[in-house]
């Protein structure tokens, strides 16, 4: 038995100037040999041997495809008269050592299709991967991918934006799209971090309070700045959940919906008057500047000046809070570049099979880029996201979600 289990001499010698192709048969008859071994430990006895010891007989073998970094190994598993026998050195059901396994789910998380990952495959070790088993591996990131969805939110977090994007999804024999609803929060220490994700049908006022009450449930706290678009729907579902907080209404969306009122000759004039506003370096200067474009725009544009009045409370809910964050809480604009990322990626895969794919997929890209923002780096300085925490002055709050909802 010893000297069958020790590698032939001819293969030896070729170790001198191994190749890939030798490699992966070295690898091959090692795995073998060990595969061989635990089969007679389990039988108590090797092929054709006699022995006391023997509990059952060898009935053929049936073959086993294992791709590895070397290449795709051709194995050979000893079946049994009665009973079972697998190799612990194997698992079941896979084909794809751990190494590749990892290869294949970091290409998928990195956008690429799973047509593309056959042929990275085949560059990697010289084996061929299906895209029904490309799927079958990125699956098995699930558990990780729910775990990071619903851990405890259990620190406070100030501001908190909220945004969705829609990806294609297949359905059956129809195409969908499908709202792709997430939060990213800064919380009291100055890091930003990706709260959550969730995909629905469309951005119903019920899809967002559900999605907002989850938040809720995992433990989001101390909510003072909620910055969004003014979609009715989300606008609702935050009044409910987050009673008490001021409601930021993107200036990014006020103005394009500003343009959209007038005529396209004079949207660049007009829109240069509004945006005049946003520049002010005080609270008091932007105040005399909204009274000043409502003047200029009045006579000759009433339904921007009418927009501009109604929703004066609401873009400029950021001049109560910290000068230094005006730049960033007044706009959905740190969370517009983390929608362009998911986009980025959804454009390789083109038309998602389910949404399962692109509930994994987004919370993959998400899940990276929740610790890339963990390494140290602040969104805002622990002394600015002190005076959120302890203003000394009057308090922050002073445009509550619970208010009248604007159009």
């Amino acid at each position: 038995m010893a000297q069958n289990r020790m590698m032939p001499p001819a293969l030896l010698e070729q170790l001198q100037g191994a190749d890939t192709d030798v490699l992966r048969r070295v690898l091959e008859h090692a795995m073998q040999r060990l595969i061989e071994a635990e089969a007679a430990t389990q039988i108590g006895a090797g092929p054709h041997e006699r022995s006391a010891n023997r509990t059952t007989y060898r009935n053929g073998y049936r073959e086993r495809i294992l791709d590895t970094g070397s290449g795709r190994l051709e194995l050979q598993i000893p079946k049994l008269r009665t009973g079972s026998f697998f190799p612990s050195l194997l698992e079941p059901r896979r084909r794809i050592d751990r190494a590749l396994l990892a290869v294949v789910q970091e290409a998928y998380v990195l956008g690429i299709s799973t047509r593309k990952v056959d042929g990275l495959m085949v560059a990697l070790g010289g084996c061929s991967i299906s895209r029904s088993e490309v799927s079958r591996i990125c699956a098995q990131l699930d558990e990780e991918l729910a775990e990071f969805r619903e851990r405890p939110l259990d620190e406070p977090y100030p501001y908190v934006w909220f945004d969705a994007t829609y990806e294609k999804v297949r359905q059956g024999a129809r195409i969908v799209s499908q709202a792709a609803v997430v939060a990213v929060g800064v919380r009291d220490t100055g890091e930003k971090s990706v709260l959550g994700l969730a995909i629905g049908a469309s951005e119903t006022e019920a899809f967002w309070l559900e999605f907002c009450r989850s938040l809720s449930r995992r433990g989001l706290s101390g909510v003072q700045l909620v910055i969004s678009d003014a979609h009715e729907g989300l606008r609702s579902a935050l009044s409910q959940v987050f009673v008490g907080a001021t409601w930021q209404r993107c200036k990014v969306h006020f103005l394009r919906n500003v343009a959209s009122a007038v005529p396209k000759l004079h949207a660049p004039a007009v829109l240069a008057v509004v945006k005049s506003i946003f520049l002010q370096p005080t609270r008091e200067t932007s105040r005399d500047a909204v009274n000043h474009a409502l003047n200029v725009l009045e006579p000759r544009f009433p339904a921007v000046a009418a927009k501009l009045r109604a929703a004066e409370a609401d873009v400029l809910a950021y001049l109560d809070f910290p000068v230094d964050h005006w730049r960033s809480i007044s706009s959905t604009n740190a969370i517009e570049r983390v929608n362009a990322e998911l986009d980025r990626r959804a454009k390789v895969v083109g038309i998602f099979p389910n949404t399962d794919s692109l509930l994994r997929l987004f919370t993959a890209v998400l899940q990276d880029q929740h610790d890339e923002w963990q390494d140290g780096r602040r969104h805002f300085s622990q002394q600015s996201m002190a005076r959120v925490m302890h203003p000394a002055g009057p308090p922050l709050l002073t445009n509550p979600l619970t208010e009248g909802l604007v159009a």
